[in-house]
């Protein structure tokens, strides 16, 4: 990414716990009314609660969550405490679970992962920031 780099970044840590992924999703649309994006609130929000539920079934680790915006995007990390890598699946029809990363890939701009030496791995997405336009 080229340009004038991180605008605002918001950072929070939530536990493995079932009630994580709800104040995940409260954490990132408060952060995101607050810097005037409402467009971006149920994007994020669902992308947020396919990573954070991720982090907690298949790392069961707490998890770190940042939301930031960078040249024109908002960006959104989680970090937990599992060197392993998400899997994309091929759910089937009757699957109830499986389609997260289909989610997160479909709803977001981009995503990916990274791994680093401390062991522990991110998983981000971003979303396009659409300028409002005043008349």
């Amino acid at each position: 990414m080229t340009g004038s780099g991180t605008e605002w970044s918001h950072r929070a840590a939530f536990e493995a716990s079932p009630v994580s992924a709800s104040h995940a999703r409260a954490f990132v649309a408060e952060r995101l009314r607050e810097h005037g994006l409402a467009d971006l609130v149920e994007p994020v929000r669902l992308v947020t609660s396919e990573l954070a539920t991720n982090a907690m079934v298949h790392a069961h680790t707490a998890f770190d969550l940042t939301l930031e915006r960078l040249d024109g995007i908002v960006r959104l990390t989680i970090r937990d405490d599992s060197l392993s890598l998400p899997q994309r699946r091929a759910a089937q029809v009757r699957d109830s679970t499986g389609r997260g990363l289909e989610i997160v890939d479909v709803v977001s701009s981009e995503w990916g992962t990274s791994q680093d030496r401390a062991g522990s791995k991110a998983v981000w997405a971003t979303f396009v920031v659409r300028e409002s336009r005043q008349f």
